[in-house]
């Protein structure tokens, strides 16, 4: 049985369902999310232990970590990890340090002067999931654009184990990259005490970071009015742009890092040629080869389930449809260099483009230096990924001489009487008539 559900030239109809994300009902936590969420509100940190010892299993002494834990993780981490991470961290910072953001100033008229100052969000608050996969990079890129943006408070929270323990990946990879406060609290829990703040963790201005449905959930209900969110948060995704002259062994590599993230994950191939038969057998021939060795099998198993190649015959369709899917992550990888570029000038919508055959998507999410913090479920038709500036605000400024607000007084005051505004018209009125 065929892991892909081919579609061939898809249009219309066909393409709204080729495109169609591979989610989980929403409804069915919804309301226990926002149950979770109001009882941090209004009990703090008692419900934050509550909730620890009802779905991580521990009774916490302390929510945050402790001095010792540190030094017990700097012990445990193993030195290749450590070299891993200082050289993840050098290529990481290197890209979001050429982000940073500079503020404009321009007088527009004589008299009217106009700038945008910069200035980092006071205080951000991480979420690291810890559950089947302990994700110590998302930490490197979350705080280390945090810490280039100048964000004074850089706050992450994680769940515990059965132990009360944090991954020691996780707690070395925060002190390297300067997190000021780290919590043993996960789920949605952990999304309430960073909106809301608790008797121990005081609100943050901003949540960034991944994590289960329960986590993305939290973020959506949260973002309704009590705290800003990097962005809405689905399940993770690729799509890969080939030819027949692609290699299915990287081909099906890619599909695969991508579905083991969980069985909602979802991994899509568009593929370019007028005769694909053979080609799509060896995809499905490395797939079906590959998945046998890989521990998160079963994962891989059921994201497949829900993954799909479409057959195109020209680089035009194809662009067409990666833009409208708008992937996470998109793959470009014809075998042709110069079909390559030709397609990246073409793609309106991904959050992080890779090129080539050796550019897999591995390189992003580790090390290579860009972020990978990006939108999903089709929301990078419209938003970006994490960068520096997801850090900063950027504030209007305008000062106005007497003689710049004389000249531009005509024209505000018109339109303020054209809006029937009267006190906007009047407020510009009577600085001119003090200055007669």
């Amino acid at each position: 049985m065929p892991y892909l559900e081919r579609f061939d030239n898809p249009k219309g109809k066909d393409l709204d369902l080729f495109c169609t994300r591979n989610l989980l009902d929403r409804s069915s936590v919804e309301e226990q999310v926002a149950t979770i969420l109001a009882a941090v509100n209004e009990e703090g940190d008692a419900a934050l232990h509550r909730y620890s010892e009802r779905f991580d299993g521990v009774v916490l002494s302390s929510l945050a970590v402790s001095s010792e834990e540190f030094e017990e993780a700097r012990k445990a981490v193993d030195p290749d990890l450590k070299e891993a991470l200082a050289l993840a961290k050098s290529n990481i910072r290197a890209f979001h340090e050429a982000q940073r953001a500079v503020g404009e100033e321009i007088e527009v008229m004589e008299g009217v002067s106009l700038k945008r100052k910069v200035v980092p969000i006071r205080r951000v608050g991480l979420y690291i999931p810890g559950g089947t996969a302990p994700l110590f990079s998302t930490v490197l890129m979350l705080a280390l654009p945090a810490r280039i943006a100048g964000c004074r408070e850089i706050v992450l929270a994680t769940p515990p184990d059965k132990e009360g323990k944090i991954h020691p990946a996780i707690l070395y990879a925060a002190e390297l990259c300067g997190v000021d406060e780290i919590y043993k609290v996960g789920g949605a829990q952990a999304i309430g005490a960073l909106a809301y703040g608790t008797e121990t963790i005081h609100r943050v201005d901003k949540i960034f970071g991944p994590g289960n449905r329960f986590v993305t959930e939290a973020k959506t209900q949260v973002a309704q009015g009590a705290c800003a969110i990097d962005m809405p948060a689905g399940p993770s995704e690729v799509m890969v742009v080939a030819t027949t002259r692609s290699n299915p062994a990287f081909v099906a590599s890619d599909l695969l890092s991508q579905a083991e993230h969980g069985p909602d994950s979802q991994a899509m191939v568009v593929l370019i040629g007028s005769d694909p038969d053979r080609w799509i057998e060896e995809l499905e021939e490395q797939l079906e080869r590959q998945c046998s060795v890989l521990k998160r099998s079963g994962y891989v198993k059921q994201s497949l389930e829900a993954s799909r190649i479409a057959v195109v015959q020209e680089v035009e369709e194809a662009a067409f449809i990666a833009n409208a899917y708008a992937a996470e992550h998109l793959i470009i990888n014809t075998g042709d260099p110069v079909l390559d570029d030709s397609l990246v000038d073409l793609i309106e919508s991904a959050g992080s483009i890779f090129v080539g055959p050796y550019s897999p998507e591995s390189a992003g999410d580790y090390a290579s230096g860009t972020n990978h913090t990006l939108p999903t479920g089709g929301w990078a038709r419209s938003m970006s990924g994490v960068s520096t500036d997801s850090f900063v605000k950027k504030i209007t400024v305008q000062e106005l001489t007497g003689d710049g607000l004389a000249r531009l007084a005509p024209t505000v005051m018109t339109m303020a009487a054209h809006e029937e505004l009267e006190a906007h018209r009047r407020a510009v009125e009577i600085r001119l008539e003090e200055e007669r």
